[in-house]
């Protein structure tokens, strides 16, 4: 009886971590507002060719900057939808998961996902950095033990999908970021890739596309942000990985 409701109050504190996770975040991104959906292309709405695949991105601000150039490039390949805003942390994801599948408005062949810079951040609520961001005096979001159980929960999700995947790694934390240590970007990917391996998913190594262009592509020292040109060479990225893992029976 004693190990039963030991085996049990684990699972419940496994249930809650993203819960209480979700709620420690005062900054949450949630979708995108109605002038940002007017004027970022990431959010225009596609219109599907019935007779192409069907591709969701999901990710953070980063997968924001990269999907119009994905969509352009993947033009009369496939139809690249992405999720209607920023998917934050891996416990936001686990949150509205199925909300963003939106499975009865049709399935998914192929889903390009990245979760890592919002769980790896610190913040505090007196931050005056944008988004609470403080690695001194702030909270860490999500530890990698919690990063990588959270991941688990959502390639679970992903799977019953059906549709192939492909993880993301996290770009790299720039020195001087407010809210992110160097190195963690490290630590979180080994965590990521531990899942992804377990799990037989294809990795999109946009980590190491950037690992050492950071002061040539990063929108301005200490932002994990990116350029033009960056965002760019990331689509070019996301593109080459999305189209060599369409399934050949939707591509033929």
């Amino acid at each position: 009886m004693h190990s039963f409701l030991r085996r049990l109050a684990s699972c419940v504190s496994l249930l809650l971590i993203p819960v209480v996770s979700a709620q420690q975040g005062v900054i949450t991104p949630g979708e995108a507002s109605k002038k940002q959906r007017q004027t970022n292309p990431a959010f225009r709405e596609v219109v599907d060719d019935p007779a192409l695949p069907r591709v969701l991105i999901i990710g953070d601000s980063i997968s924001i900057g990269y999907t119009a150039g994905v969509r352009e490039k993947l033009e009369g390949v496939a139809n690249v939808h992405r999720i209607p805003g920023n998917a934050g942390h891996t416990g936001m994801g686990i949150e509205n998961l199925d909300k963003w599948l939106d499975e009865k408005n049709g399935s998914w062949d192929l889903i390009h996902f990245n979760w890592g810079l919002w769980d790896l951040c610190y913040r505090h609520p007196e931050s005056k950095n944008q988004g609470k961001r403080d690695k001194v005096k702030g909270t860490l979001t999500h530890t990698p033990e919690v990063y990588a159980r959270n991941l688990e929960a959502i390639v679970e999700r992903l799977e019953k999908t059906g549709a192939t995947l492909i993880f993301a790694t996290t770009t790299p934390v720039p020195a001087g970021e407010a809210g992110r240590k160097v190195g963690d970007d490290e630590i979180y990917n080994k965590a990521a890739l531990a899942v992804m391996k377990k799990h037989g998913i294809q990795i999109n190594d946009l980590h190491a596309i950037m690992a050492d262009k950071m002061d040539r592509y990063g929108k301005k020292p200490g932002d994990v942000h990116f350029k033009p040109e960056g965002s760019a060479l990331l689509a070019e990225a996301v593109a080459k990985e999305i189209q060599n893992q369409l399934p050949k029976t939707s591509t033929e």
